[in-house]
């Protein structure tokens, strides 16, 4: 797996050098969606009071920015395969860098009380389904380990429309990784496929003593 996320990174690389810290240059259509996706993500964290949170495939910081908006009180660790995603994310952030910090890395170093991971799932390339789909749980447990309170994540949808799907993305079906989620991480899981994007997201949402 290791190879194929070395190939991931590359992609995304690519992607950056094509079109700059924008939503294309971490393969998304446009701001309205990435935004959107956004808002479903923060569904999970608490409307008042202090909160950390680790973004999972952080990009060039688009999160961090999207919640200093909507939140005053926070710490932010951003996580990603790709130095070049790092350091656009670094630079673009610079003037808040009392609380936020940008790291290269596969799954968090640090424990925070939430995590969420957005698009990360999606490019498989070349994998074939089921070393993805383990990939895919590893993180997640990556992820389930790295957050006290709890995480969320988001991946295209096996009800996509077929015409549309493409051999190198991951489409699973939303039914499974809510029910994984369900049995495995915690007894609160939402799963959201409302929002009008060919995608799915799903919070966990932990006891807290």
């Amino acid at each position: 797996m290791d190879s194929v996320l070395t190939g991931v990174a590359a992609y995304y690389e690519d992607k950056l050098a094509r079109h700059g810290d924008t939503p294309q240059g971490v393969d998304w259509n446009g701001a309205e969606g990435q935004f959107t996706r956004f808002a479903q993500l923060c569904k999970l964290l608490p409307a008042q009071g202090r909160f950390s949170i680790n973004d999972l495939g952080c990009g060039y910081g688009a999160l961090h920015e999207y919640l200093r908006a909507r939140f005053t009180d926070f710490h932010y660790a951003g996580w990603d395969l790709s130095q070049d995603m790092v350091n656009a994310a670094r630079a673009r952030c610079e003037s808040d860098a009392g609380n936020a910090s940008f790291h290269v890395a596969s799954v968090p170093a640090t424990v925070a009380d939430y995590g969420v991971a957005s698009g990360i799932f999606n490019v498989k390339l070349d994998s074939a389904i089921e070393p993805w789909r383990q990939y895919v749980l590893d993180t997640l447990d990556a992820l389930d380990r790295t957050s006290t309170r709890g995480f969320a994540f988001n991946c295209l949808t096996a009800y996509s429309d077929a015409d549309r799907m493409r051999p190198h993305l991951y489409y699973p079906n939303p039914g499974e990784w809510f029910d994984i989620c369900k049995r495995r991480y915690a007894r609160n899981v939402a799963l959201l496929h409302d929002y009008g994007l060919y995608e799915f997201t799903v919070l966990v949402r932990k006891d807290v003593p």
